[in-house]
């Protein structure tokens, strides 16, 4: 086949402009990276070599070899393992296969500062560019006899092209791939061994795989770098932190700090060591459907997989690391995996061991833990929907944002509450756990359902994740007390003791009642204007300030929920919702009023408009929906009416 010439995927090339502008705060990474990838490939061939030993009969040991050519001005990385065909070459060259790539590509214009993102996004390859002029990639996959080269310039093209058979120095690796790097004018201390040396003992001398730099022959041929042994199986009082650390990065593709390591080896009837780390920075796939773990499996130091579904749950599918086995066989398959009961004690032991890490961390320094809460709780949260095994321990793990306020000046403490405070400092008469779910937490803060909670002192739960709509049915209670939508009919406010009940009410009794009988009159007129709108309308508990709102009913489905639902297509049409009004706000006085002075026949309908006090209800429904965050079924009536309410002067007096 002939030399093809072929694009970059769109955001790949805006990734290299990025990239070549040297985001990377050292640029010496690039190596880290490439010797990363290379020992992936080592780790990959040697699992697949298990069941067809063939693939490596003629060269058995692994390693990866550096050297420089100060002349030539390039810088080879070559590697003995898995080794890439053309149709890979494309694949993990010139695109990326992952969805979110544009959104990834933009945050990272937007702001540059989030280069940490970049390994985490599984493209460490590209940073090469950030010292090289051109990149050239030849490969062999193992068990095939064609080889590939592919070069580019990181300016929007690359070619990808046979390598011919006897050109000693184009050909692929015998098996493998090569990569040689053109270096710009500028970064020739890449070429340096000792330079070199130093960047692959502070970066990569956990790599199990030796990392060889070859040298000229007047100075004694090669010299292997790195340590060579698998981190996890060494004692921790050998491992510095610095090495912990960069262990991390390898195994996570990663930029940031750990947030939390746990380093163990488990003895007895099942044995397995492990060393794992919780990120401090949410990993760019989060959130990504396949909720894919990033911990890999070795059997008794052999890579198997990084793709085991059964190794953690997927609620701790932000955990980085090493999981070895020396109990599973070594040539067991992916599929059998998943239903082996040595690997299911395993992943049982070791969730176990992380949600007690995470314990004592929540115990013990709960600051640290708010952060930690703050990048994974939501992700957590799922396991209380998924693991009713662990439902117990996980709602200890638990935080959430309330409406509780400090403070002479009510300022909010801006804290997170567990349910165990929560529970602890409940007023007298709550029997119920009180939350209302919505899309901001902030907003939330605001809506008009929780106003009479506020003032009777009742800490509200401000539930902003998806998660919180599913994982709440399911658990139902805490240690005796349900949770309850303050959005849902039925708040029973009149069982919980007034916080200013000692406190000197304002206005004389006369001006504090309203007027049970306009208000009764009131409704009635209103809910016949509304008719098949809403399902009922009803003095509400709930409101102290603004004039109405909308709640579900009892038996119904809880309004964010539905929303959500709605938006996805699951349900065809919303619930009529209950329309509760204010008897004490001005607004719904004047109404009431308005009403016993006029009758409901008003005489001043004009042109087929509706009567004022018919038009005024409907913008109260109109004003509901709006403090609820829903659209308006018709926006320009409600303009309309509005409109010609302003201009006749009707309304609450100033």
């Amino acid at each position: 086949m002939s030399e093809q010439k072929l694009s970059f995927q769109a955001e790949v090339s805006r990734l290299l402009e990025i990239v070549a502008n040297s985001l990377y705060a050292n640029k010496e990474i690039f190596l880290r990276e490439l010797i990363s990838n290379a020992s992936d490939a080592c780790d990959r061939l040697r699992y697949a070599a298990l069941t067809q030993p063939e693939l490596t009969a003629a060269d058995p040991d692994y390693k990866i070899t550096l050297s420089s050519d100060a002349k030539a001005r390039t810088l080879t990385v070559a590697d003995n393992g898995i080794g890439m065909n053309r149709d890979e070459m494309i694949e993990n060259l010139g695109t990326i296969a992952r969805s979110g790539t544009a959104n990834f590509v933009r945050e990272l214009e937007e702001k540059p500062e989030g280069v940490n993102l970049i390994g985490q996004f599984g493209v460490g390859f590209y940073s090469a560019f950030m010292v090289a002029d051109s990149v050239e990639v030849t490969s062999r996959r193992a068990g095939e006899s064609q080889g590939w080269r592919w070069v580019s310039d990181g300016r929007g093209e690359f070619t990808v092209a046979e390598t011919p058979e006897g050109d000693e120095d184009g050909d692929a690796p015998a098996r493998g791939t090569r990569v040689v790097l053109k270096l710009k004018k500028g970064q020739e201390e890449f070429l340096d061994p000792l330079r070199l040396e130093r960047i692959v003992r502070t970066y990569s001398d956990h790599i199990a795989i030796p990392v060889v730099l070859v040298k000229d022959a007047e100075d004694g041929g090669e010299q292997t770098l790195n340590a060579a042994s698998a981190l996890w199986t060494r004692p921790k009082s050998e491992i510095s932190e610095d090495q912990y650390k960069e262990f991390y990065h390898h195994v996570a593709h990663a930029f940031d700090e750990p947030w939390l390591r746990l380093h163990f080896k488990a003895e007895g009837v099942i044995e397995y060591s492990g060393l794992l780390y919780l990120p401090s920075t949410k990993p760019f796939d989060l959130f990504q459907p396949e909720r894919k773990h990033g911990v890999k499996l070795y059997v008794r130091r052999v890579f198997v997989t990084d793709d085991c579904e059964g190794l953690v749950p997927p609620y701790l599918r932000f955990l980085r690391g090493v999981i070895d086995s020396e109990d599973l066989p070594l040539n067991i398959s992916r599929e059998t995996l998943q239903t082996n009961p040595v690997l299911a004690k395993i992943s049982k032991a070791v969730t176990k061991r992380v949600l007690n890490e995470l314990k004592k961390k929540a115990e013990k320094k709960p600051e640290e833990y708010a952060t930690f809460w703050d990048n994974f709780g939501p992700v957590l949260k799922e396991g209380l929907y998924e693991d009713e095994g662990r439902r117990e321990t996980l709602i200890e793990l638990a935080r959430f944002a309330s409406t509780r306020a400090s403070g002479p000046d009510g300022d909010r403490d801006g804290g997170m509450v567990g349910l165990a405070d929560y529970v602890a400092r409940m007023v007298e008469g709550q029997d119920a756990i009180y939350y209302i779910s919505g899309q901001d937490a902030e907003a939330l803060r605001k809506s008009p359902q929780i106003e009479g909670f506020a003032a009777k002192g009742v800490e509200v739960l401000l539930m902003s994740d998806p998660v919180d709509e599913f994982w709440l049915p399911v658990v139902r209670e805490y240690q005796g007390k349900a949770f309850k939508s303050v959005t849902r009919g039925g708040a029973e406010l009149d069982k919980i003791a007034d916080a200013a009940a000692d406190s000197a009410k304002d206005g004389d009794a006369a001006e504090e009642d309203a007027d049970a009988a306009g208000t009764d009159a009131l409704i009635a007129f209103v809910k016949l204007a509304l008719k098949d709108e809403v399902k009922d309308v009803r003095a509400s508990e709930r409101l102290t300030d603004s004039p109405v709102c909308l709640v579900a009913d009892e038996g119904d489905m809880d309004m964010h929920l539905e929303r959500l639902l709605k938006q996805h297509s699951q349900i065809d049409q919303a619930s009529r919702r209950i329309l509760e009004i204010n008897p004490k706000h001005a607004l719904i006085r004047r109404l009431a009023a308005e009403l016993g002075t006029r009758g409901t026949a008003a005489p001043d309908a004009v042109d087929g408009e509706a009567p004022p006090l018919e038009e005024a209800a409907r913008l109260l429904l109109d004003q509901a929906r709006i403090l609820e965050g829903e659209p308006l079924p018709d926006p320009s009536a409600f303009a309309r009416r509005l409109s010609r309410l302003v201009a006749r002067g009707f309304g609450p007096e100033s």
